[in-house]
């Protein structure tokens, strides 16, 4: 069998960059923004008027936030690098480990585990392609904000300070037993401003699951396609599920006691403080876009924010890429089991969807269950908000690249296509 063509593979993603670059030139011109502009981006001004013919007073009219170090134009290069949508893939906030950007704490608390976080909202620049920045608002500075990983029965608190020019709020999708927390503007401390004192935000981890977060300030659409959303996993207790199995499956036959050590095994394989983890490889993937002239339509697509992150770029063929800060595709060992939390946050589609080349799949919609809702399929499709768990076995395939992607051709094409680099061990 002839290996591998890198350089071919290489020039894919090349290509579909600059078919992206190409798109987002004819839909706004960058370059005369700049020229007419730069003044005000330099001073960080918000900026009135139209740009390229498209009005500021539609979806996110007073929205042209320039920061003094960023502007929707083409730079040449990634310079959001403060932002890695590889090291996002696995890096998990559990209070006692995860990003230093986050602070954050665990302790008792009237005989409960509470996990405390501190988030502020901030406007900000980020890169969503090469050469191309978007004003966004942001938990902690990041798109997606930082992933927050409890166990179910935990006490999540979360200390919100919104620095943004905007009211904001943090919304759960959890069930949240008390009305005040729900970061809706109705209730508890309604929306939040840059004038207000930060409020401390409490939600119990229920259920273990596949969960996020996000601001509900109105408009909403304008708040959630920014980038105010992040992952909420909770993990499921091993000892609630051997209490509570049929919580946890949707079976109506015999519990057996064999039947129930095997979902108190599965549950251990999902609880990041139990060593049968170490021998799963978890990655959070949210699915999300980008409407980068304001229209409410996206121009970009991605799975973690930046156009074709996990795709390919010039390589040894040995593992080692060249494809600069960001862009090469996700390593995995065939011997070990894969999981995706995967989440859709994007706007302006009504769904967005997951497809594996060459490889089928179980599901576990939203992630509630310890046994699949969908078994072997190789598509799912996600409404916004909508989530689950993706598990992958690659144990009998050759090593070599995988492509996976959205199903829906215009989503691949610009920006939302990556591989797996399937390597033996």
């Amino acid at each position: 069998m002839p290996p591998i063509d890198y350089d071919r593979a290489a020039e894919m993603t090349k290509r579909l960059e600059d078919r992206l670059l190409e798109s987002l030139d004819t839909e706004f011109d960058r370059r005369s923004v700049l020229k007419g502009l730069g003044g005000l981006a330099a001073t960080g001004s918000a900026v009135a008027g139209t740009a390229a013919g498209h009005s500021t007073d539609g979806p996110g009219a007073e929205a042209y936030g320039f920061e003094e170090n960023g502007h929707f134009a083409e730079v040449g290069e990634y310079r959001d690098l403060k932002f890695d949508p590889h090291d996002y893939l696995t890096t998990f906030n559990t209070g006692e480990s995860g990003q230093d950007a986050v602070q954050q704490r665990v302790y008792e608390e009237d005989g409960r585990r509470v996990r405390h976080f501190e988030f502020t909202a901030v406007d900000t620049t980020i890169t969503i392609a090469p050469g191309v920045e978007f004003p966004a608002w942001a938990f902690n500075g990041q798109v997606p904000g930082p992933t927050i990983r409890a166990v179910e029965g935990d006490l999540i608190r979360v200390t919100f300070n919104n620095l943004g020019l905007h009211d904001h709020t943090i919304h759960p999708h959890l069930k949240n037993l008390n009305p005040a927390m729900d970061g809706i503007p109705p209730n508890g401390p309604g929306s939040i401003d840059s004038t207000d004192d930060p409020f401390t935000y409490e939600w119990i981890a229920q259920p273990a699951g596949a969960h996020l977060y996000h601001c509900h300030s109105l408009p909403l659409k304008d708040h959630i396609h920014r980038g105010l959303y992040g992952a909420i996993i909770v993990d499921p207790d091993p000892e609630r599920v051997r209490e509570n199995p049929r919580e946890y499956v949707n079976y109506q036959g015999p519990i057996t006691d064999d039947y129930r050590e095997m979902l108190v095994e599965e549950a251990k394989t999902r609880n990041h403080q139990y060593p049968e983890n170490d021998a799963v490889n978890e990655m959070v993937i949210v699915m999300n876009s980008f409407d980068t002239n304001f229209d409410g339509d996206n121009e970009v697509y991605a799975a973690n924010t930046r156009a074709f992150a996990y795709g390919l770029a010039d390589t040894d063929g040995e593992g080692s890429w060249e494809g600069g800060e960001t862009i090469h595709p996700i390593r995995i060992d065939k011997n070990r089991r894969q999981r995706v939390y995967l989440i859709n946050t994007t706007e302006f589609d009504l769904i967005n969807s997951f497809h594996t080349h060459s490889q089928f799949f179980d599901y576990y919609d939203h992630g509630t269950t310890l046994q699949p809702t969908h078994k072997t399929i190789d598509t799912i499709m996600q409404a916004q908000a909508q989530r689950g768990i993706i598990e992958l076995d690659y144990a009998d395939h050759q090593p070599g690249l995988y492509m996976f992607h959205a199903h829906v051709s215009e989503f691949a094409e610009l920006g939302w296509m990556s591989f797996f680099e399937v390597v033996d061990g």
